[in-house]
């Protein structure tokens, strides 16, 4: 698969920002109760013995946390450097690089799978065939969670914790995220929104836990 110029921006912002993102957000579920909860609800649902996928893991903290619940993990990111970050960080869980449209994983490979935050630098257009390629690797029966901002705006950063970068950060209505993912294969079971925490950055936030079909 050729990269696309808009994923190789996205790659190279993630690659220079590596170590400076895992300092700054490796505890932040410390302070996020509700994903805990949905985070713990996959865990539980996941067949026994079957791997969860973290899906855009970035350097793997969420996935760490997840492993820490005894859960086996997998984490899969588009950016070598997170993904190096990730081993030296988080030795129980297993990294992998890869892209949200062409992930590194077999047919029904998976029992249960997250993607907090990394549908919002898709394209236009792209979430189809993002969900539908989560859906190859998610065995039947096995939850998806996706987490996102809300909103039709496009915010875009250049200087990321001192970094020059050119990314942008892509907000969706819980409506095209709640079709997208139906029309790939995925029953949507809950909906949930919320305002921003104190430490983050001020969007609403939505998270859609779905079911493959």
């Amino acid at each position: 698969m050729t990269e696309e110029p808009a994923h190789r921006l996205v790659r190279v912002a993630y690659d220079a920002v590596a170590g400076d993102y895992l300092a700054r957000f490796r505890d932040e579920l410390a302070h996020k109760p509700l994903d805990r909860a949905l985070l713990r609800l996959l865990v539980e649902e996941a067949p026994a013995g079957t791997p969860v996928a973290d899906l855009g893991c970035g350097p793997g903290h969420v996935a760490g946390w997840l492993a820490g619940t005894g859960a086996r993990v997998v984490g899969v990111d588009l950016a070598p450097a997170m993904v190096e970050v990730g081993r030296r960080s988080f030795p129980d869980v297993e990294f992998r690089c890869g892209d949200l449209l062409a992930l590194p994983a077999t047919d029904g490979e998976f029992g249960a799978a997250l993607a907090l935050y990394s549908i919002i630098h898709l394209q236009a257009g792209e979430l189809d065939a993002a969900f539908a390629e989560i859906r190859r690797v998610l065995r039947p029966s096995s939850l998806l969670l996706v987490a996102f901002h809300i909103g039709h705006e496009t915010r875009h950063l250049s200087d990321w914790f001192g970094h020059e970068v050119e990314l942008d950060f892509r907000f969706f209505e819980t409506g095209t995220v709640r079709e997208a993912l139906e029309s790939a294969g995925l029953s949507v079971e809950a909906t949930v929104e919320r305002r921003h925490l104190p430490e983050e950055a001020e969007t609403r936030r939505g998270y859609i836990l779905a079911r493959a079909v």
